[in-house]
C-alpha cells in the first residue's frame, strides 16, 4: 500500500501531500526535504501520515529525512495549530517564525540544498604535563604575553575556543611546535561558566506576595503580580523559578525586548548559573539553531530568558512561564503573520504543558486586570518599593501658563529647568523623555506651507539633523534636508515640533556644562550600542539622558532623581481606543525610573491639558482601570468584545475601494452591525500600496471560533474572484 505524508512548508499555503518512498522511515514531526514547484527544494515538517493519494495530480516523493529525530513534538504541533487557527493564518506562516532559519533550509534545486550542520570551532588546549615549573619561569621572563595566555588556558580548564586566546596565528603555531599546546575542533557551543549565588532574601511584603501567588496558583492557571516600579517583582520571580528548576522542570521567562534587558540577564545568570539560556531573534541563525537542537536533546531543566519567539522552543516539561511587563505592546507581533500576542500565546502553551503562569507589571493591561476581577486569574499586589523607598513626587507643569508668563525656554517649562539645574548642582542625574526620535517630525515653509512628503507613503519626512537627511519612518525613503523651499523658492524651511535629537541640542545649549547622552532608535542601533550608552550613564559618565520610550524599559539607575516628560499630550493624540491606557502606562513606567534608592524622585510632566484625567489619576491604578473599563463596556471594546482588524492593500486604489466595499457587504450579511468600515486609515498609503481597514467586533459571550471560521470563508470567497486575487487581506486578531 502506498504511503503519503501531508507536509507543512514555510509558506502562506496549506499542507501539501507528498509520497513516502519504499524503505523511507519517516515520523510525524520530522523535517524532510521536498521539491515544491519546478525545481525549488524546501524543508518541510511531516504533519500527518496516511494512505490517501492527492485528489489531483501525482504526489512528488520526499527527497530525504533531514535529522535523526523529529523537530516537533505533538505538543508543539498542537501549539502551532492553535496559533494558526486563532490568529487566522496558515500553519506554514507559523513555521516561518517558529523555527530558526538555519534549520529550515531551502534552495533553487536539489544540488544546492544544504541542511543544517552544527558549526565547529577551533580550540586551543594545553598539552598535559608540558607546562612545567621550569617552562613557566622561562616563559614568564622571555615571553610574558605567551605566558599569560597559557595561564589563562590553564585556569579555564585546559581547553578554550581559539577566538578567546589573545595570540596571533604565528605565536600559536610556535607554541604548538614546541609541544606546549595542541589545536583541536569541537561542536560550537554558547555555554559560559557563571558563578552561582544564593537567592535574594525577601522583605516581609515580598514574602507575603510570594505566598499569595503560590496559594492562588493551587487552583488557577494564571496569577497576576501587580507591583509598583522598584517593588522587587524580580526577586519574587527568582524564588518561583528555583522551585520549578529544582523539580527538573523547564522555565520560560518572557521579556518584551531582550536587547533592553541586559541587567536582568546578568542577574539571572549570577543566580542560576550556566543553565540560563538567552533566546531571541537578534542571535545569529547558527546560534538560534544550536540552542534549538540542544533543547531537542535535553530532557528538561532548561531555564530560558527570551522574547516572544522563545515560545516556539522544544520544551519537554514546562513548569512555569513568567511574563514580565505583561502589558507591553512589544509582545504583539505586527509583521508578518502570525500576528500573535506573546502573553496570550504563553498562557495557551502553559495550558498544553499543564504549567503555571505568572504575569507581572506595574501597570497591568486592562484585559489582565479584568480577568482578576472575574476570578479567572489570581491577583497579588505589591504597593511599596523595596527597602521602603518612597514613590516619586508627580508635578504637572502647565505649558500654556508657562508660555503666557514667558517662562518657557526652547522646549522646557520653568519648573523643569529649575529642577534640572538643582539636580546638576547636587551631582544627581536626569532623564528627559520625548516619544519621538529625530530632529523634528517635518520641515515646513513659512511662506507657502510646503512640507516634504514621502513619495511612497502618505506621511511627511522626519528631519534628522545629524544625518543631514529627511527620512520616512515607514519605508526608509530619505533625501537631503533642504534649506530653502523647493516650491516657492523664497522661504527658509523651519523645523516643526521636536524629537529627541532637537531636545539634545536644546539641553546642551541651556546647560553647556552638562554631559548629555541620547538613547533612541538612531543611537541604539544594536544591543552593543544600547549597552554602551546605558553603561556610560550607569557609571555616571553623563548627567542627562534624553530618550524615547526605550528609557521606560528595565532600567535601574541609582542617581536618577528627576524625570522630565516633555510632551505628555502627544501620547494621547493617537486615534485609538487604547490611547489613554497606553499613555497612562507609559507615564507611570517612565516615572518609575526616578528615585529608586535612598533619594525620593520627582517627575515633571509638561502638558497643555493639565486637567486631563490621565494626569489627574497618575499613580492611582485602580481608579484609572475602573474608569477605562466602564468606558470600554459602554462603547463595546476589549475586554468586553474581541476585535479583528481586517486590512486590505494593493497598488490599485480603484480596485481596492471596490473590493473592500464588497467584502464589507459580505461580512455585514453575516455579522450585521458588528462590522465597521471600510475606512481609510490615518496613513492610507505605505510603500506604494493603498490601504483600507474593516473592523469586526465579537461579544465575548459569542462563539469567537465560529466568527473566525465565517471570516475565513468570506475572505476566501472574495479572493476566488479573478480580479481580486492579488489583493492582500490581513487579519489582526486582538489588535493592540
Amino acid at each position: 500500500m502506498s504511503r503519503y505524508a501531508d507536509i507543512v512548508l514555510p509558506l502562506a499555503q496549506p499542507a501539501y501531500t507528498f509520497a513516502v518512498g519504499e524503505g523511507v522511515e519517516v515520523c510525524v514531526g520530522d523535517a524532510v526535504a521536498v521539491q515544491f514547484g519546478k525545481s525549488a527544494v524546501y524543508t518541510g515538517i511531516v504533519w500527518r501520515l496516511h494512505d490517501t493519494p492527492p485528489a489531483r495530480g501525482t504526489a512528488k516523493p520526499i527527497l530525504k529525512v533531514l535529522y535523526d529525530k523529529p523537530l516537533l513534538s505533538e505538543l508543539q504541533m498542537q501549539f502551532w495549530e492553535w496559533i494558526a487557527e486563532y490568529y487566522i493564518c496558515s500553519v506554514g506562516e507559523v513555521m516561518r517564525v517558529a523555527l530558526p532559519s538555519a534549520i529550515k533550509a531551502k534552495a533553487k534545486c536539489e544540488e544546492e540544498f544544504l541542511p543544517y550542520t552544527p558549526k565547529r570551532e577551533t580550540t586551543v588546549g594545553l598539552v598535559a604535563d608540558a607546562f612545567t615549573e621550569e617552562v613557566r619561569a622561562k616563559m614568564a621572563r622571555r615571553a610574558p604575553k605567551r605566558y599569560e595566555a597559557l595561564c589563562a588556558i590553564e585556569e579555564a580548564g585546559g581547553v578554550v575556543p581559539r577566538h578567546v586566546v589573545a595570540l596571533d596565528a604565528a605565536a600559536l603555531k610556535s607554541l604548538a611546535k614546541s609541544g606546549l599546546v595542541e589545536m583541536g575542533e569541537r561542536d560550537y557551543t554558547l555555554d559560559c561558566e557563571w558563578s552561582k549565588t544564593l537567592l535574594p532574601k525577601l522583605s516581609p511584603a515580598q514574602t507575603k506576595a510570594l505566598n499569595e501567588i503560590r496559594e492562588g496558583l493551587t487552583d488557577r492557571r494564571v496569577a497576576l503580580l501587580h507591583g509598583v516600579t522598584s517593588s522587587g517583582k524580580t526577586e519574587i520571580y527568582t524564588h518561583l523559578i528555583e522551585e520549578r528548576l529544582s523539580h527538573g522542570e523547564d522555565v520560560l521567562f518572557l521579556v518584551p525586548e531582550i536587547s533592553l534587558t541586559t541587567q536582568l540577564v546578568e542577574r539571572m545568570r549570577s543566580l542560576f548559573g550556566e543553565s540560563v539560556t538567552v533566546y531571541h531573534s537578534k542571535l545569529t541563525p547558527q546560534q538560534r539553531t544550536k540552542l534549538y537542537t540542544d533543547m531537542l536533546s535535553s530532557e528538561s531543566g532548561n531555564f530560558v530568558v527570551g522574547a516572544r519567539s522563545a515560545l516556539f522552543l522544544p520544551y519537554k516539561k514546562l513548569g512555569l512561564v513568567v511574563v514580565d511587563e505583561e502589558h507591553d505592546s512589544s509582545y504583539k507581533q505586527t509583521e508578518p503573520n502570525p500576528r500573535y500576542n506573546g502573553r496570550d500565546a504563553a498562557i495557551l502553551l502553559a495550558t498544553l504543558h499543564d504549567a503555571k503562569v505568572v504575569l507581572g507589571s506595574a501597570t497591568p493591561s486592562l484585559e489582565s486586570y479584568a480577568n482578576t476581577l472575574s476570578g479567572k486569574y489570581a491577583y497579588t499586589q505589591l504597593t511599596e518599593r523595596y527597602g521602603g523607598v518612597e514613590m516619586p513626587d508627580i508635578v504637572i507643569s502647565d505649558t500654556v501658563r508657562n508660555v503666557k508668563r514667558n517662562e518657557r525656554k526652547l522646549h522646557f517649562n520653568k519648573e523643569l529647568l529649575d529642577g534640572i539645574a538643582e539636580r546638576l548642582e547636587c551631582n544627581e542625574q536626569v532623564i528627559l523623555f520625548q516619544n519621538r526620535r529625530g530632529y523634528s517630525p517635518y520641515m515646513e515653509c513659512p511662506s507657502c506651507g510646503w512640507s516634504a512628503r514621502c513619495p511612497r507613503c502618505n506621511v511627511t519626512l522626519s528631519a534628522h539633523q545629524q544625518k543631514g537627511r529627511m527620512i520616512c519612518h515607514y519605508c526608509g525613503y530619505n533625501e537631503p534636508i533642504e534649506r530653502y523651499c523647493p516650491n516657492c523658492k523664497s522661504g527658509e524651511l523651519r523645523p516643526m515640533g521636536f524629537g529627541t535629537e532637537r531636545v539634545e541640542e536644546a539641553i546642551t545649549e541651556l546647560f553647556p556644562e552638562a554631559r548629555v547622552l541620547r538613547l533612541d532608535g538612531d543611537t541604539a542601533t544594536s544591543s552593543t550600542a544600547y549597552n554602551r550608552i546605558i553603561g556610560a550613564f550607569a557609571r555616571h559618565e553623563a548627567d542627562i539622558l534624553v530618550g524615547t520610550q526605550i528609557v521606560s524599559k528595565g532600567l535601574d539607575f541609582a542617581d536618577v532623581t528627576l524625570i522630565g516628560i516633555l510632551n505628555g499630550d502627544n501620547l494621547l493624540a493617537s486615534p485609538d481606543f487604547r490611547a489613554e491606557e497606553r499613555a497612562w502606562q507609559l507615564l507611570m513606567q517612565v516615572a518609575g525610573r526616578a528615585g529608586r534608592r535612598d533619594k525620593r524622585g520627582e517627575v515633571i510632566i509638561q502638558t497643555a491639558e493639565p486637567e486631563h484625567s490621565v494626569y489627574a489619576l497618575v499613580g492611582d491604578y485602580e481608579r484609572v482601570a475602573t474608569k477605562l473599563l466602564a468606558e470600554r463596556k459602554q462603547f463595546g471594546y476589549p475586554p468586553f468584545v474581541r476585535i479583528v482588524k481586517i486590512t486590505m492593500r494593493t497598488s490599485n486604489k480603484e480596485l481596492l475601494v471596490k473590493s473592500s466595499l464588497q467584502l464589507g457587504e459580505q461580512l455585514r450579511n453575516r455579522f450585521g452591525r458588528r462590522v465597521l468600515g471600510p475606512v481609510a486609515p490615518l496613513i492610507d498609503r505605505v510603500r506604494g500600496e493603498y490601504r483600507v481597514e474593516l473592523m469586526l467586533k465579537v461579544e465575548v459571550e459569542s462563539s469567537f471560533s465560529r466568527a473566525r471560521a465565517i471570516l475565513r470563508e468570506e475572505i476566501s470567497k472574495l479572493k476566488s474572484e479573478k480580479s481580486y486575487r492579488n489583493i492582500v487581506v490581513i487579519c489582526d486578531v486582538d489588535i493592540l
